[in-house]
C-alpha cells in the first residue's frame, strides 16, 4: 500500500515564478508533450521565453503544487488583460465591442494551467485553479483551451467557464476555444 502523498500550493509573484522556472518547465513540458498538444522541446524554448516576459508584468501571478519531497506536480499562471491586448484579435469571429473592452483590471488572462498526468484526477488542478484566482478584483477569467482536450474542456464547463469563440493564439497554433468565467 502506497502512502498518500501531501501536495501544497505555494502563490508567486513574477520574481519568486522566474526563480522557480524549472519547476514549472518540467510540469509544463511533461503536460503539453502529450496529445493534442504534442509540444517539442523548441515549442517549450518559445513557451518559457514568453514565461519570463510575462513573469516580470507587475500584475503577474502563479501557483505552484509540489509534493512533499519538492517534486512539482502541477503549475498555474497568469495575469490581467491589458487595454491594448491582443486576445480578442486572434478571434475567427469578432466579438461585440463591449465584450472586448479591456482596462487592465476587467479580465484576468489565465495563460497555462497543467498537472503532471501522474498526478491527475486529485483536485490539484482546481485547487491551483481556486488560489491563482484567489483576491483578483477582476469581472472575469479569460482562457485558450485545445477542443481535442476533452478532460481540461470539461473542467472548465465544469467550473462555470463557456465558450465565448475560437482562435489561434500564436502563428500556426491549431483552433482553440476561448473560455470565460464571469466573476460577478
Amino acid at each position: 500500500m502506497t502512502k498518500k502523498r501531501t501536495i501544497t500550493v505555494e502563490r508567486m509573484d513574477g520574481q519568486a515564478a522566474e526563480h522557480a522556472q524549472d519547476a514549472f518547465r518540467l510540469v509544463y513540458a511533461e503536460a503539453f508533450a502529450e496529445p493534442p498538444y504534442n509540444e517539442t522541446e523548441d515549442d517549450v524554448t518559445a513557451t518559457f521565453r514568453r514565461f519570463r516576459s510575462q513573469a516580470r508584468k507587475a500584475t503577474f501571478r502563479a501557483v505552484l503544487a509540489r509534493t512533499e519531497d519538492n517534486e512539482p506536480v502541477g503549475i498555474a499562471y497568469g495575469y490581467p488583460l491589458s487595454a491594448d491586448t491582443g486576445w480578442w484579435d486572434q478571434l475567427t469571429n469578432p466579438v461585440p465591442d463591449d465584450m472586448r473592452r479591456e482596462d487592465g483590471h476587467r479580465s484576468f488572462g489565465l495563460m497555462e494551467l497543467a498537472v503532471r498526468e501522474s498526478w491527475r484526477g486529485q483536485g490539484i488542478a482546481r485547487r491551483l485553479h481556486d488560489m491563482l484566482l484567489d483576491g483578483i478584483d477582476g469581472e472575469r477569467v479569460l482562457l485558450n483551451v485545445h477542443p481535442d482536450n476533452k478532460a481540461a474542456s470539461a473542467a472548465y464547463r465544469a467550473w462555470g467557464y463557456r465558450k465565448v469563440g475560437e482562435a489561434r493564439p500564436w502563428e500556426g497554433a491549431a483552433l482553440h476555444d476561448v473560455m470565460l468565467l464571469d466573476l460577478r
